[in-house]
């Protein structure tokens, strides 16, 4: 069996006891970050030394998985830190595993993407994890414009060097919202800062050190517009040439859904 395990990610003590007997029975722990799970592992008296398996290697090592889950082995797997697969390494590996018929479990513990939710203090009913924003501007863009007008909590991970331009973008493109910056979770120097986005930026704005999971409020719900105000907006735009599949695109919003718009649009065509 492929074990996903999750691992403290900051404090050592932060592990469950099914964890520490996993990592104990398995015939193969991979890791990561073969140095950090060592320590984890020295912690707490478990004699293993871990396989390493990151982005640069991890095709290779499906090989060696399989054929020790051929012959009834366990085989755990652990990230630097946290659930391993969130934003970490361990896809290609698990659907191979799972290819092959052999069962999977996921063995939880740590999060930092729960742990900074509950601290941020902006709701928690639903949220979106965008993981690490796109590197390249084009693809970051229409992510952020894709969310713009959620009304969940969004959580996201960024570098502690793009920490202060990311909270300058996220401003720029979601409008003044509430945030929060949780910052090295569970460490010795753990931070929980709050504040606009701007504020935010304008406190990091020399950088930040260690493991840096973001906050950022929903969107406020707009107000429905007048029934007049669409129907004006929606003739407006057909005026102009746009095809009712853009005007429905353009005028969709939180209370009111790009279905709704599409078939009023189709009504005032028909009048």
């Amino acid at each position: 069996m492929l074990c996903l395990v999750a691992t403290p990610i900051g404090n050592l003590e932060d592990v469950t006891l099914r964890a520490l007997r996993v990592l104990r029975e398995a015939s193969l722990v991979l890791a990561e970050d073969t140095r950090r799970t060592r320590k984890l592992l020295d912690r707490h008296g478990i004699d293993r030394t871990p396989l390493s398996l990151h982005a640069h290697n991890e095709a290779a090592r499906v090989g060696r998985v399989l054929a020790v889950l051929a012959e009834g082995g366990d085989v755990a797997l652990v990230s630097d830190a946290g659930t391993p697969l969130v934003s970490d390494p361990g896809e290609r590996l698990l659907t191979a595993v799972v290819e092959a018929g052999h069962p999977v479990t996921a063995v939880p513990g740590p999060s930092a993407v729960l742990a900074a939710l509950t601290l941020a203090g902006l709701g928690t009913e639903r949220f979106s994890f965008l993981g690490f924003l796109p590197r390249k501007a084009g693809a970051r863009r229409a992510l952020l414009e894709r969310v713009a007008t959620a009304e969940e909590t969004l959580v996201l991970f960024e570098s502690p060097q793009r920490l202060a331009a990311t909270l300058a973008e996220l401003a720029t493109r979601l409008g003044e919202r509430r945030a929060c910056v949780a910052r090295e979770l569970t460490k010795l120097h753990e931070e929980v800062a709050r504040g606009s986005l701007d504020e935010l930026a304008e406190r990091f704005a020399d950088g930040a050190r260690g493991e840096v999971t973001l906050v950022v409020a929903g969107a406020q719900p707009a107000p429905a517009p007048a029934v007049d105000d669409l129907d004006d907006e929606i003739r407006a735009r057909l005026a102009s040439g746009e095809t009712p599949r853009d005007v429905a695109a353009r005028l969709a919003r939180p209370g009111l859904s790009r279905r709704d718009v599409y078939a009023r649009v189709n009504e005032l065509r028909v009048k």
